[in-house]
């Protein structure tokens, strides 16, 4: 079985150039041969550059904690580490804000515990301590830890059901011992239980309990898993496409079949956000989000706004504009506001 060491034991990304992130292809098929080793992949430098993500804020010990609130704390985790969240949370009710950076930071501490643990034993015990929390939470004891305090107080004013925070510690700690899947199937219930999960947990924060938009939610979720900046290719797509590891950090985009996996995999994520807005359609809602449930919607833009780019640059995912802000963003995010589509 072909596997990226790296990415399996100290999580490393792949940079373009200037440390521009690239895709992380995480092409871990049976149905390939070659075994890439470390050696090898170190012999490849000379076209990439490897680096390990720094050690967030909230990693430095519990000191740190003392100079922040907890609602200060998880807004600046968001800011940094998911920009995107940042300017859809302008759009939440002012009340609901504290609340929607606390879900939105416990989804981003939880994403990063691969990339600031050495081995996948300390990544449990991190997970234990999520688990822990959670009960604690829900017994009036939370840890002095910022996230679960400001999870502590979002929950006294709203219905947040543990179990989709418990869902979402589970799926993480799944993915310390299996980083990269081989079928979409197997990515697509992972994405369910932690995007979807966290759509599921903002509903609940707006108290919007309709089984429509949980559906809605539950295809947009998987949508931004699939297009994220940094993507796990499935691996029965890159073996359909003949696509080679080796090959694919020896040449980057000229690899043979790479261009058409990404197609592939970027096609399932718009079917995704597709049936999301069909869904709307289909209620009677005439393809447009009910008032209350937009600002969960908007994190579709961004999902789209990728896609399109993507595209545009003819699915070459080494493309180093794909992976920089773009400054249309906020006024795509304004527009969809507005039409109340996405």
């Amino acid at each position: 079985m072909e596997e990226f060491e790296f990415a399996r034991h100290h999580r490393l990304h792949l940079d373009l150039d200037d440390h521009i992130p690239a895709f992380l292809f995480l092409l871990s098929a049976s149905h390939f041969g070659v075994r890439m080793s470390t050696r090898t992949f170190l012999a490849n430098r000379q076209r990439c550059i490897l680096r390990q993500l720094p050690k967030s804020r909230h990693s430095r010990g519990l000191r740190q904690y003392a100079t922040d609130s907890p609602q200060a704390y998880c807004r600046d985790l968001v800011r940094k580490h998911d920009y995107e969240s940042y300017l859809v949370s302008q759009f939440y009710p002012k009340p609901k804000q504290d609340a929607y950076f606390a879900i939105k930071a416990f989804s981003v501490e939880l994403a990063m515990v691969p990339d600031n643990v050495s081995n996948s034993m300390i990544g449990q015990m991190r997970m234990q301590f999520w688990r822990d929390a959670i009960k604690g939470i829900s017994a009036g004891r939370p840890p002095k830890h910022p996230i679960a305090l400001a999870l502590h107080q979002a929950s006294e004013t709203a219905n947040l059901p543990p179990y989709h925070f418990k869902r979402i510690v589970d799926a993480r700690d799944a993915e310390l011992q299996a980083p990269s899947h081989l079928t979409i199937d197997t990515l697509t219930s992972h994405a369910e239980s932690t995007s979807s999960t966290v759509l599921y947990l903002l509903l609940s924060l707006l108290a919007l309990p309709s089984s429509t938009l949980s559906h809605a939610a539950s295809h947009l979720g998987v949508a931004h898993t699939f297009s994220k900046g940094q993507m796990v290719i499935p691996a029965e797509i890159t073996a359909k496409h003949g696509v080679n590891q080796e090959e694919v950090f020896r040449t980057g985009p000229h690899a043979a079949g790479i261009e058409e996996a990404v197609f592939e995999f970027a096609t399932v994520a718009n079917d995704h956000l597709i049936t999301a807005r069909e869904m709307l359609n289909a209620d009677g809602m005439g393809g447009r989000v009910p008032p209350p449930a937009i600002p969960i919607f908007l994190s579709a833009v961004p999902t789209a706004n990728y896609l399109g780019r993507l595209e545009k640059a003819n699915f070459n995912a080494f493309e180093p504009r794909l992976q920089l802000r773009d400054w249309k963003l906020p006024w795509q995010l304004w527009r969809s506001y507005y039409k109340r589509q996405f």
